[in-house]
């Protein structure tokens, strides 16, 4: 089997899940190999996503370790069986960085997903003025075209709202995103304008945190928590000074679920929420 291009996030997760399921049943790359009936390199090549893997063959393997997750090992299947360029981030290899890719990837694939922002708000909400605001602020500075292009995938990435069955989307916003000014006073009150009518989709649940709410954890950095079909399969995306990390071991989606959890409850309502955003756009 060729050795496939760089491999995606999801790509790579798929061959860290057949890693960690052997790991668990405490077998080596060479007692896998025995049992699979292959080179020990296939093993090692497909749990680094150096090569692919069919979903019939994560079935067998799945069968061999005695995994009893049924609906884990149909979740693997099936991002077996997904196949690269057929979606719409691929228009943009090349012109964007990887990690933009993956995001829009792990966003298209996620069945729910819960966004944390603090000092700007989430790009699956922000109107295409403040996105530009946002984007000039890029350390280096962009050229008007990579600006345009950073833009344009953004507003791309917004179509997910728009499918016929979109994940359901819980954004918690910092009172600071909503206050913090990103182009002029009219490119805000167009923004909050635009949050307030995405709000009022079904499937988006909007909460504010209030300065008065005091501190909670990681209120230094954004955070997305994407729910896979099965929960082993969850992904904690955060946000960092030179692009994205995406983690996704046991421990850190326990700890970043308790981590969101905190903040919602010290967040109001969906409804105070509203309230308190009509309150800001009156203050502009």
């Amino acid at each position: 089997m060729p050795v496939r291009k760089p491999p995606t996030a999801r790509q790579r997760r798929l061959g860290a899940e057949l890693r960690r399921m052997r790991e668990q049943v405490g077998l080596s790359l060479t007692e896998a190999a025995a049992l699979h009936r292959v080179d020990k390199t296939a093993i090692s090549n497909t749990e680094s996503a150096r090569f692919g893997v069919s979903a019939d063959r994560v079935r067998v393997w799945a069968a061999n370790y005695s995994c009893p997750d049924r609906a884990y090992v149909d979740a693997l299947a099936s991002m077996a069986r997904e196949r690269s360029g057929s979606h719409w981030w691929d228009e943009y290899k090349g012109s964007v960085a990887s990690y933009m890719l993956d995001l829009a990837e792990l966003e298209h694939h996620a069945v729910a997903l819960r966004h944390v922002q603090i000092t700007h708000l989430p790009g699956l909400l922000q109107h295409v003025d403040y996105a530009r605001a946002v984007f000039r602020e890029a350390v280096p500075p962009l050229s008007p075209e990579a600006l345009d292009l950073q833009v344009d995938f953004r507003m791309r990435r917004q179509a997910l709202l728009d499918r016929a069955e979109p994940p359901a989307c819980s954004f918690l916003l910092h009172e600071a995103a909503l206050r913090m000014l990103f182009g002029d006073r009219a490119v805000v009150r167009r923004q909050l304008e635009h949050l307030l009518e995405r709000s009022e989709r079904e499937v988006v649940t909007l909460r504010v945190v209030p300065f008065s709410a005091g501190g909670f954890p990681s209120a230094g950095s954004s955070t997305m928590y994407a729910s896979g079909p099965v929960r082993q399969l969850d992904t904690v995306q955060i946000d960092v000074p030179n692009g994205v990390t995406f983690l996704d071991s046991e421990t850190h989606l326990t700890n970043y679920r308790a981590v969101l959890d905190r903040m919602e409850q010290r967040s109001l309502e969906p409804g105070p929420s509203r309230d308190f955003i009509h309150k800001v756009l009156q203050e502009l």
